[in-house]
């Protein structure tokens, strides 16, 4: 059975830093895999 695109994004687990541990709050499908925290990025 074919699952759409957006199902299959929509059902990823969250992603986790790889550095930390903790949750990313951001779109799971992103390559990205480390926090804001552990990037040293400021607002």
């Amino acid at each position: 059975m074919l699952v759409k695109s957006s199902e299959f994004f929509k059902n990823l687990p969250p992603k986790k830093c790889t550095e930390c541990g903790k949750e990313i709050e951001e779109q799971h499908e992103c390559y990205g895999n480390t926090c804001h925290n552990c990037l040293k990025v400021t607002y």
